[in-house]
């Protein structure tokens, strides 16, 4: 590898001694977070930034406490997977009620350790390896999971021997539905609510090592497309071992995306239908367990992913929502119904409430920018907090600020006090060894966000051959001002390629009807807009050579790269596809059914599902084409791209394959820097 593919891999793509997982705690008088000791260690520890004097301690440190980790527990590195954790040491930490305390897991092991003292770390007991630890209010009992049981410490079991998962999440809600946890203490820090999930009507994914045939293959319950979801409940577990259940009708919203006390007499939780056309906000009494409806948003084609923090009751009881505004321009907010933000404004998160008003982050201007604001809730009135060019993100407590902001310069955090002070926390990272400043451009009739990145040293007049990397899927915006983002595309670029982004219609953050117009379809809009955005950019910069393109990508990217040489060898001369879905048929329930609809709806030889999938294209490639698959992604199984080779083996289509024992889908260890410098020796020989 060339000096930056070591130093991304050492460093983790830049995020090594970056400080990260932000809470506010005793009122934002405490941040806490986690951060590594500089750029090449891998080890997160758990510190804490005591607003009254500016001063940073680090509470735990995972080398001391266990200088022989071994192996996580499978569940756990599953969990990491789902919620795309690389970091070693302490993955994740919860606060108690006060925020004064922490408790985190450590392999298997569980720790508490408080704000305001010198003493180390205690170990709390478990019953076995646990995962998922949550401390009460006052940090005096935790609930954590060990082997699908729930527990709480002091004391023991809390979840009855019934055969079910309880208080995990299941794979639906924590790939695709953002709740990546199953069990909440209820405020006064006595009883707990709990998820129930039975996966014994799930398929089984098998995973086995060739390099290792001596060790038994892993096995994991997978919701396929079409096929059975897990059966989730939930359950409020008393201290006396009474049990009620949470009535919903779970047959026509089987999906739990989120769950939280609103106060001790109430929860409140969100359902979704299958097909994610209808979520509604539920206020449940933990007493008799009977639910009522607060609001309710429907799409006819699907409700697009919750904006953080909402749907949420206002202080004074109305209802806050997310809102499409007519015709899907814009993504607003409505309180009781009533829309309170109009098209200029796309609304990306609430942060809570600040200074009397809601804190948003939004955008305003180009979709690759973000800003973050204060909306009046009576009036609508809009102030600026952080609006200057690149993306600014916030959280809050009790009048202190974290604000984030993300630009060509680098990545600079700032912690505001009520009372006016500032303090930095300290960044160990690695430098960005490149200021980039791609070329944003909006192109074709429907706006589609480009971006284009020349080597450092090009010479006006000198045409270069093309690298499309993209992904091109929802949920993901790659066209952003967020500069970690764009090293790797320099890199490309600085090999001799004009690397060309494009954003097609279907990806977030333009408008709720660009995203909306992948409804029952990806090839055909994902395809139409990556070769016309491409040319477009071919003729307003004379050095794109449209006569040798590549494309690479990864996950949904690598479908679109192995889709771009199957259909349109005309526009795309070699493609490197890694980790595709080949035939979305065999990918997750989710994820699939809120975009495509069941397959059994559509059975039919050149339905969605027949049109959407790879397999087959086989006989039709005659353009070069690298698959690489990790032989351990749990996400997008190796079998898809095993599919699709035999399908081109069968056709007598040449192909490469890359196959890697032990990979997951995050590609983590240098593995993806690994993967560039062979897809460079690949585009260099089919491309020249």
């Amino acid at each position: 590898m060339d000096d930056f593919l070591r130093l991304s891999a050492s460093t983790a793509r830049f995020t090594h001694g970056a400080p990260r997982a932000f809470a506010f705690g005793d009122e934002g008088r405490l941040l806490w977070y986690l951060r590594s000791t500089g750029p090449t260690d891998a080890f997160d520890s758990l510190w804490v930034l005591d607003t009254a004097t500016g001063t940073e301690t680090r509470l735990a440190d995972p080398r001391e406490l266990c200088p022989e980790p071994g192996e996580l527990p499978a569940v756990e590195r599953r969990l990491r997977e789902r919620i795309r954790l690389v970091a070693a040491g302490i993955g994740s930490y919860a606060l108690s009620g006060d925020g004064r305390r922490a408790v985190f897991p450590l392999y298997g092991r569980l720790y508490s350790v408080a704000a305001d003292t010198a003493a180390r770390p205690q170990e709390i007991p478990a019953a076995g390896p646990a995962l998922d630890p949550r401390p009460n209010s006052d940090g005096s009992r935790t609930a954590y999971v060990s082997d699908d049981v729930l527990y709480v410490a002091p004391g023991g079991r809390v979840s009855p021997a019934d055969g079910a998962r309880w208080g995990v999440a299941e794979f639906a809600a924590a790939e695709e539905l953002g709740r990546s946890r199953g069990h909440w203490w209820s405020p006064d820090g006595v009883t707990l609510l709990a998820a129930r999930v039975d996966e014994s009507a799930l398929q089984r994914r098998y995973f086995a090592d060739p390099a290792r045939p001596e060790v038994p293959a892993e096995d994991f319950a997978y919701p396929e497309a079409g096929g059975p979801n897990a059966g989730v409940q939930l359950w409020v577990l008393g201290p006396e071992g009474d049990r009620t259940r949470l009535d919903w009708d779970a047959e026509v919203y089987p999906y739990v995306s989120d769950a939280q006390w609103e106060s001790a007499g109430e929860i409140l939780l969100t359902v979704q239908d299958r097909l994610q056309q209808s979520v509604l906000l539920l206020s449940a009494d933990p007493a008799t367990g009977r639910t009522r409806e607060l609001s309710r948003t429907t799409h006819p084609q699907w409700v697009d992913p919750l904006v953080p923090g909402t749907p949420a009751r206002l202080p004074d009881g109305r209802m806050l929502t997310a809102a499409d505004t007519a015709g899907g321009a814009a993504r607003a907010l409505a309180v009781d119904g009533e829309l309170l933000t109009g098209e200029g404004v796309q609304v990306r998160g609430v942060a809570g409430f600040h200074e009397g008003r809601l804190l948003i982050e939004a955008g305003l201007r180009d979709p690759a920018e973000q800003q973050v604001l204060l909306l009046d809730p009576a009036t609508g009135e809009l102030t600026p907090v952080a609006d200057g060019p690149g993306v600014h993100s916030v959280s809050a407590s009790a009048g202190s600020l974290l604000l984030t902001s993300a630009d060509a310069d680098g990545i600079r955090r700032t912690v505001r006090t009520a009372d006016g002070r500032e303090f930095t926390p300290a960044d160990l990272s690695q430098p960005l060894p490149y200021r980039v400043v791609p070329v944003l451009e909006r192109v074709t009739e429907h706006g589609v966000p480009t971006a284009l990145v020349l080597p450092r040293d090009h010479v006006p007049g000198r045409r270069l051959p093309v690298l499309v990397d993209a992904y091109g899927g929802p949920g993901y915006q790659d066209v952003s001002a967020e500069p970690r983002r764009w090293q790797a595309k320099q890199w490309w670029a600085d090999q001799g390629f004009a690397v060309v982004t494009v954003d097609n219609r279907g990806t977030p953050y333009v408008s709720p009807a660009f995203t909306h117009a992948m409804y029952r379809g990806f090839s055909e809009v994902t395809l139409e807009d990556q070769v016309a955005a491409l040319q477009a950019l071919g003729a307003r910069h004379g050095d794109l050579d449209l006569g040798r393109v590549g494309v690479r990508g990864w996950s949904y990217g690598g479908y679109l790269s192995a889709l771009a040489v199957l259909r349109r060898p005309d526009v795309f001369h070699a493609a490197a596809a890694g980790a595709a879905p080949t035939d979305f048929r065999y990918y997750d329930t989710a994820y699939t059914e809120r975009y495509l609809g069941l397959p059994q709806e559509h059975p039919q030889p050149g339905d969605v599902y027949e049109r959407d999938s790879l397999i087959p294209d086989a006989p039709k490639l005659t353009r070069p084409l690298l698959l690489t698959t990790g032989l351990a992604d749990d996400n997008v199984h190796p079998s898809h791209t095993l599919r699709l080779s035999r399908a081109l083996t069968d056709a007598g289509r040449p192909h490469q394959l890359l196959a890697l024992p032990g990979v997951t889908h995050m590609t983590p260890g240098g593995t993806r820097e690994k993967i560039m410098a062979l897809e460079l020796e690949f585009f260099r020989r089919e491309l020249g």
